[in-house]
């Protein structure tokens, strides 16, 4: 077994199929070798009459955080940008292709979503029959953070959150706990972390002849679920986040009083204005699209967020310089300002650099 298979462990466990991410001191960022291998494992068992539902989960190492998956491997993405690599275009070609197969997966999916789960690590396990949150579960879509888009199909569950928590997420890159997740339909049920194990032996070593027993085996060890905590700004969030662009969002939070409007707007004030508009222009199309629709889109918007300014000049590349290479968290946004961002040059994300018939997510059904 070489290195890179071995960052993800694939075994059966007499009905159920269970697929580890083992890059634990990475917090289980994905590489490309780990998206094909899952992507192997789970094609393997789609034709597998013994496998009746599979597990996906995280590896952790004493020392380090515990993580589902923190997303996708960032440092890649700017080497890879830097140097022309084109493993990048093959690896959100790939990993989207694996958030459509888990979403259409013919066998329930059961995902351990304990620790943190962000970015690809949503990507991962918003398509799952079963999203099982702990007390450690932290969900987030942080991409603005880096000055890119939230992905993986982000556009898609996002903008399927209740009235306008998708935008506030996508935006702000805003953390979810169990209560809060459960209450916007991206978890299913809370399972204490203490009651993993229990919960994954119960499935693995007992006996599972369908995917409904599978899923009375998760019920049974669920706990009511906790009290979401952003109860008391959901009025808030709701009516500032409707507005129709990020310079309306802004100019509404700077006239609340409130310290949640100060707090959430000092949060903005440090994304990427364009991939701000960016964001929304994408999370307001996604709503009314399927998912294999809005996967294509994002590729788009992928592939145009390291080309249509090349090199350093990406926002994208400029973001994860600035939070994780120099990480002097000081990136030089271009514009500085909402208020000079171009209409043109946020629709020019949206323009597919592919014919129809060419396009790389073409047979996603």
């Amino acid at each position: 077994m070489s290195a890179e298979q071995s960052m993800v462990v694939a075994e059966k466990h007499r009905n159920v199929g269970v697929i580890t991410l083992n890059r634990p001191q990475a917090l289980n960022a994905l590489s490309l070798g780990m998206i094909r291998d899952i992507t192997a494992a789970l094609l393997a068992w789609r034709d597998d009459d013994e496998v009746v539902a599979v597990v996906l989960r995280g590896a952790t190492q004493e020392g380090k955080g515990v993580a589902f998956c923190a997303g996708g491997d960032i440092r890649f993405f700017h080497q890879a940008a830097l140097a022309g690599d084109p493993r990048l275009e093959d690896f959100f070609t790939e990993e989207y292709t694996l958030n459509h197969l888990i979403h259409s997966y013919p066998k329930p999916t059961v995902a351990l979503m304990d620790g943190i789960v962000m970015g690809g690590g949503m990507g991962l396990s918003q398509g799952a029959a079963i999203r099982v949150v702990t007390e450690r579960s932290k969900l987030a879509m942080p991409e603005t953070n880096i000055g890119l888009f939230p992905d993986v199909g982000g556009g898609y569950f996002l903008s399927r959150c209740e009235g306008r928590t998708g935008e506030y997420l996508a935006l702000t890159g805003q953390v979810a706990g169990a209560g809060d997740a459960i209450a916007l339909r991206l978890a299913d049920f809370f399972v204490p972390s203490s009651q993993l194990g229990a919960l994954l032996e119960a499935l693995a070593d007992q006996p599972m002849e369908s995917g409904a027993l599978v899923r009375a085996s998760v019920v049974t060890h669920t706990q009511p679920k906790p009290a979401p905590q952003w109860s008391a700004h959901r009025a808030a969030i709701d009516a500032h986040f409707a507005h129709d662009g990020i310079a309306a969002i802004f100019a509404s939070l700077e006239a609340d009083p409130s310290e949640w409007a100060a707090a959430t707007l000092a949060t903005l004030r440090k994304r990427s204005p364009l991939m701000m508009a960016v964001t929304l222009e994408q999370i307001r199309r996604a709503r009314g699209m399927e998912l294999a629709d809005d996967l294509r889109m994002e590729r788009d918007m992928v592939r145009h967020s390291f080309h249509l300014r090349p090199g350093a000049a990406s926002e994208t590349v400029e973001g994860i310089r600035a939070l994780a290479v120099d990480k002097d968290h000081s990136p030089q946004w271009n514009p500085l300002r909402v208020e000079d961002v171009k209409r043109e040059d946020v629709l020019a994300f949206f323009a597919s650099p592919w014919p129809a018939h060419a396009h790389p997510l073409r047979e996603l059904a």
